[in-house]
């Protein structure tokens, strides 16, 4: 592993994405700057500062296979906007109602987030503006997809994936479905987000608020 491509941590991540994005979107009116929770809020906040744009977060949770949570099976995101992994599914045969019981405990995080991250805030509006939604890495895209079904549903007139580090193939395949995506670094092999980062400590719900509210403060 070459240590020169390892990003220090996620605001450092950040600021180097913020520094690819701007040559295409510095300054571009009508952006919207959208961090994927939890990693990917401290990401957005530089990426969402190096482009003078407004930030917001974009809730999306992972379905996680029963048993092994770290596998997706597919997300969910805010509106009721849920993606399937059909080959996991397949691989896995999990049922539809194992699939309902996951969804549903994941919506019901994903409903105490919202409120615990903005507060009485409402959500900013991205119809019309062009969507950057910002993670700190991709691995199955899984989540991704959810969240730019999600935009697209909410009437935003463009979309751009911007990752820090995700493998080839999934920025390719996401490359399909929006109208740009930006990644710092794509390994091979990629094996896991978290090991271009030399911290990649889990973010906490009181660290994105705080960004959020700096964010909508400035």
């Amino acid at each position: 592993m070459n240590d020169r491509y390892r990003f220090t941590d996620r605001r450092d991540a950040g600021r180097r994405l913020g520094e690819r994005l701007a040559a295409d979107y510095g300054g571009r009116p009508g952006l919207l700057v959208l961090g994927l929770p939890r990693g990917g809020v401290p990401v957005a906040f530089e990426v969402a500062r190096a482009l003078r744009a407004p930030l917001d977060v974009f809730l999306v949770r992972k379905l996680g296979v029963p048993g092994h949570e770290e596998l997706a099976m597919g997300a969910i995101a805010s509106g009721g906007i849920r993606v399937l992994n059909d080959d996991v599914l397949s691989a896995t045969r999990i049922g539809e109602a194992q699939i309902e019981e996951v969804a549903a405990r994941e919506l019901a995080t994903l409903e105490r987030q919202e409120g615990a991250y903005r507060g009485d805030r409402p959500p900013l509006d991205p119809r019309g503006r062009v969507g950057i939604l910002v993670d700190d890495g991709l691995a199955t895209g899984a989540t991704m997809r959810a969240a730019v079904e999600a935009l697209r549903d909410r009437g935003a007139a463009g979309i751009v994936v911007a990752v820090p580090t995700a493998p080839a193939d999934a920025c390719a395949a996401l490359a399909r479905e929006v109208d740009d995506v930006v990644c710092v670094f794509t390994p091979d092999p990629f094996m896991a987000v978290g090991l271009w980062y030399r911290d990649f400590a889990p973010v906490g719900d009181n660290e994105v608020r705080d960004l959020l509210n700096e964010a909508a403060a400035a």
